[in-house]
């Protein structure tokens, strides 16, 4: 929609939006991180590790769903268009729990425990992420006829991502950001709740996913199917990642009687 905040700028409102996004998601965990009884500041640190770990993953899961492309095209993987997408958020994801894995055992932060500090921050950023990817045109979606439909039409967004012009388009970025920030409402309620450490990023993990699993429906593929078949790689990864937060959602209601 509004890919620049200025005319002819360097200033892209998908890059302010990310940074705010960030900030936003660095400040929600050290706040819950105090609540906790945790250590503010490694809390902190490993946001920063995490988010850094959260780039490279994004790109090297884009690169993997269409491993083909880059195969033929092998100069494309360095180029400026691959630094400036955004790149796959599931890949952003994994490489971030790795290295949140590595830190926590070399910090002795708990492992649960900081995970669900962790969990409604990453909604609140990714909502506000989403947000940025709207502004931009990235990640849109397949045509649409339903009256919320939206119509990009700025020559600098299809420039910048390829998104169609004059084409209205399910607005899939806000259908993800507002799930974002309806799961960050329900995890943020949650952690005032009696509960075992992991069930925060459990049930996140079960929400997010099926947001994401319902969103990929509508949206526009334009990176390749790394697995085949009718559901395409995030819808996969969605799957999988409910089944391991059921898995451990359940096992945290079993063990606190009093939850409800």
């Amino acid at each position: 929609m509004y890919p620049e905040i200025l005319h002819n700028s360097f200033l892209h409102t998908y890059g302010v939006l990310v940074a705010l996004a960030f900030l936003a998601g660095l400040w929600m965990a050290g706040r819950l991180a105090v609540r906790a009884g945790l250590n503010s500041d490694a809390v902190t640190n490993l946001g920063i590790y995490c988010a850094l770990a959260a780039i490279a993953g994004a790109k090297v899961m884009m690169i993997l769903v269409d491993l083909q492309y880059y195969r033929q095209h092998p100069g494309e993987i360095l180029s400026l268009g691959t630094l400036q997408a955004g790149g796959v958020f599931y890949g952003g994801l994994i490489g971030a729990l790795a290295i949140a894995w590595w830190y926590m055992r070399r910090t002795k932060l708990p492992l649960w425990k900081t995970a669900d500090v962790f969990a409604p921050a990453i909604a609140l950023g990714h909502g506000i992420g989403r947000l940025g990817c709207f502004s931009a045109g990235c990640c849109w979606g397949v045509r649409c006829s339903l009256p919320w439909a939206v119509t990009f039409t700025n020559p600098v967004a299809k420039d910048l991502v390829g998104v169609p012009l004059h084409v209205p388009l399910h607005p899939t970025q806000l259908y993800e950001s507002f799930a974002e920030f309806l799961i960050f409402g329900v995890l943020y309620w949650r952690t005032r709740q009696t509960h075992r450490p992991g069930a925060i990023i459990s049930l996140y993990l079960m929400l997010y996913s099926t947001a994401r699993f319902l969103v990929e429906f509508f949206r526009f593929h334009e990176q390749g199917n790394l697995w085949g078949g009718p559901l395409d790689t995030s819808q996969w990864i969605s799957i999988l990642l409910f089944l391991a937060g059921g898995f451990y959602f359940v096992r945290a209601r079993r063990a606190v009687p009093s939850l409800t």
